[in-house]
């Protein structure tokens, strides 16, 4: 009955939301859930909603407006929400927060913009075509799954760094612990002492530490050797173990053809005597092995008695000398898996085939059994991730260490720019699904770029070579200083100091590309016309310019980067440096040749002045020069030794910046596959690429020859703790 009435609609008017309210959450939904936000800042948005809306229908008012629209829409492209919904639902994002979800998702103009968004992909995709992600499924059907009692575990082996591969697998284990209101384990497994060290372990923990993941407890294998070594004696007892002496390659061929070995029946009296002089390190005990008696022609090779213990008489990093057999990982894993309370362990697909070994240790040593899932390897086109082909750069020092820029390793994408926390969106996006995928590197870096951009601040760079002086008719008599926003988006990054003077510079670019009586836009200052163009053939020399500051920024086609001079301001020297893939070949087969596949220069560097803000920087600091791209600062000029500030440069995403560089020459004499030399051991070809070749920089006499160094980064060592334990700490970059 008040339908049309100033009760009516005033009683509607109080149920919505004001304006300001209105624009407020649509600023939350913008800056708090956009794709750009941290993961960590993404946890406090979803607690802060589900808290506000604990006692409410709607984010504001009493009924459904822009506001709840706004919000919807983000939580609803928020990959991170949408898996965070599925796998845990109200025990990660709050009951409220999920029930608001469901609420909004089922109202009627919702559910019409969700039909149309699908018919518009329908209609855009051609027919017939399949669709290509690289985005996968948190979905891995765990099996016993109960909240609260979840226990996973991350196992890497301290024998060198982490790299983006082993990332993956510790984010996805630290998740399902977490989702489920359970505990990680980080286990350090420490079987081989010919490559474990101390300071590989101090750097996993610190690059896990960067990667926001805190075991709740650490572990390490060597704790439990003794235990290990009862249950070894108890499969000798039971007949599911025996010493063997074979040959290597004879065993290796053995096992390939299903043929039993000749130690396969001996007595438990004479594998027990054997295996303790294996214990004991003895010199007939170095001859032996101990293998799981499991099977001999399985159609899975993994299931052919696998050894499961080997003499080594290298002092161990923790035990040192007190032991003198290892068990393999294969042996330990389901051993120290159930004993230490893993439920599910989570780990990549490349052991599937040793799946059934894993589980076939649980009922022949009586242990608890422990679910295994697997879940697909984050391969990346021309990228190495196996140890011991990033050993192999290591060795023939094409690379200055495992932190170089084109490693990846966590600490070589670091330096390069890669920020943490967009490697934690990126691995979380890809889920845990089984399909396996070479992923390129465009969109890990793209959303780098996401994170970057709206803090990095922004510098000026010219290339020092060729660089053209500006004579600016119009300009100040005395050069002054101005404060200008680092950021024009995003005061809270401070001012800087710009320089303005009748006398600039621009790089030799610019110059060439000027026209007589040609109107460009001089960024941050305003227009100026080009009167005069000295060259010296092609390479302009001089110019000079009217200024023209009532001129319309917006009309010019061209704008341009400069520098001013002031004696008390100087200009800052830099060293800009960008690299290639350390590899031609996008998927590297196992029987590649080095020669086939090494790019033969894969770091380049120009020298220019940046802006005197830039000596200001500390090391680690991302800005972005104007024109350029983003960079991260690798070196301050006070750690080099000439001077010079380091800036690297970080790719953005775009196909220019993650294409490899190298030029195929159609006249190059190719070896074939197979033929050429052996990642065991370093190619005295590959140490003799010189990765400096392309730098094309002078050689001043006082830096001794700068650039004739054995390699760009130095001669640091991998074995001494100091110069590789932390990111940063290496010694003769240049």
């Amino acid at each position: 009955e008040f339908v049309g009435s100033r009760a009516a609609e005033a009683f509607i008017l109080s149920a919505l939301p004001t304006p300001v309210e209105t624009a407020q959450w649509i600023g939350f939904a913008q800056e708090r859930l956009g794709g750009s936000v941290a993961f960590k800042e993404l946890e406090l948005a979803f607690s802060e909603l589900d808290q506000h809306l604990q006692m409410r229908s709607y984010a504001s008012g009493y009924a459904v407006s822009v506001a709840d629209a706004a919000l919807w829409g983000a939580l609803r492209a928020s990959a991170i929400f949408q898996r965070n919904l599925k796998i845990a639902g109200q025990q990660v994002l709050g009951p409220a927060l999920t029930r608001w979800y469901a609420h909004i998702s089922a109202q009627p103009f919702v559910e019409r913009l969700v039909a149309a968004a699908a018919n518009a992909q329908t209609a855009a995709k051609p027919s017939g075509a399949k669709v290509t992600t690289d985005q996968g499924s948190f979905d891995l059907g765990l099996e016993g799954v109960e909240d609260g009692k979840v226990v996973t575990r991350f196992p890497p082996e301290p024998s060198g760094y982490l790299h983006i591969g082993h990332a993956k697998a510790a984010l996805l284990n630290e998740y399902f612990a977490r989702s489920h209101n359970g505990k990680l384990i980080v286990r350090f497994d420490d079987t081989n002492p010919n490559k474990e060290k101390a300071e590989f372990e101090e750097s996993i923990t610190e690059d896990l530490r960067l990667l926001g993941i805190h075991g709740d407890v650490v572990t390490h294998t060597s704790d439990h050797f003794q235990t290990i070594y009862e249950y070894a004696l108890k499969m000798i007892n039971k007949g599911l173990a025996y010493a063997d002496d074979t040959p290597h390659e004879t065993m290796k061929e053995e096992r390939m053809n299903g043929i039993a070995s000749q130690r396969r029946d001996q007595s438990v009296e004479e594998n027990l005597q054997r295996f303790e002089l294996m214990r004991q390190g003895t010199e007939e005990g170095l001859t032996w092995c101990l293998r799981a008696k499991m099977s001999v022609d399985n159609p899975n090779k993994a299931m052919r008695d696998p050894v499961i213990f080997r003499c080594n008489l290298t002092p161990h990093h923790r035990t040192g000398t007190l032991w003198k057999i290892y068990p393999t990982y294969d042996f330990c894993c389901p051993i120290v898996d159930s004993i230490e309370g893993v439920t599910h362990a989570l780990r990549s697909m490349e052991y599937r085939d040793r799946n059934p070994q894993y589980e076939w240790f649980f009922p022949a040593l009586e242990l608890r059994p422990v679910a295994i899932k697997d879940f697909s390897r984050m391969n990346f086109v021309y990228t190495l991730l196996s140890k011991r082909k990033l050993q192999w750069f290591v060795d023939s020092g094409i690379v200055g260490g495992w932190d170089d820029p084109r490693f990846p390793t966590v600490r070589g994408i670091r330096r390069r720019g890669m920020t943490i926390d967009a490697l934690r969106q990126y691995v979380l996006m890809q889920g845990a699904s089984q399909k396996n995928m070479l992923l390129e590197w465009d969109k890990i870096w793209a959303l780098n770029k996401k994170i970057i951009d709206p803090v990095a601040p922004r510098h000026t760079a010219l290339l020092k070579k060729e660089l053209v002086p500006v004579t600016v008719v119009g300009g100040p008599d005395v050069p002054f200083t101005k404060d200008q926003p680092r950021h024009k988006k995003n005061p809270e990054l401070g001012m800087k100091q710009t320089v303005f003077s009748s006398l600039v510079f621009v790089d030799q670019a610019d110059a060439a590309s000027f026209a007589h009586n040609e109107e460009v836009t001089l960024m941050d200052w305003g227009n100026a016309i080009v009167q005069d163009i000295v060259r010296t053939g092609d390479v302009v020399t001089a110019l000079t310019v009217q200024l023209h500051l009532e001129g319309d920024v917006k009309a010019t086609k061209k704008k341009i980067t400069w520098l001013g001079q002031d004696p008390n301001v100087h200009p800052v020297e830099a060293l800009l440096v960008d690299y290639d893939y350390l590899i031609t070949k996008k998927k590297i087969e196992e029987n590649d040749s080095i020669e086939d596949i090494l790019t033969p220069v894969s770091e380049f560097a120009d020298t220019a002045i940046v802006d005197a803000n830039v000596g200001l920087l500390a090391k680690g600091a991302i800005i972005q020069l104007e024109r350029r791209g983003y960079y991260i600062v690798d070196k301050e000029a006070a750690q080099s030794e000439l001077g010079l500030v380091t800036l690297i440069n970080i790719p953005d995403g775009k196909a220019a910046s993650t294409a490899s560089k190298h030029k195929e020459d159609p006249n190059a004499t190719k070896i074939k596959s197979g033929k050429g030399n052996s990642w065991d051991k370093p190619s005295a070809k590959a140490k003799a690429v010189h990765p400096d070749a392309a730098l094309s920089l002078p050689e001043p006499k006082d830096t001794c020859n700068m650039y004739e160094s054995k390699h760009m980064y130095g001669d640091v060592a991998v074995g001494k703790p100091k110069d590789i334990t932390s990111m940063y700490e290496t010694h003769k970059y240049y």
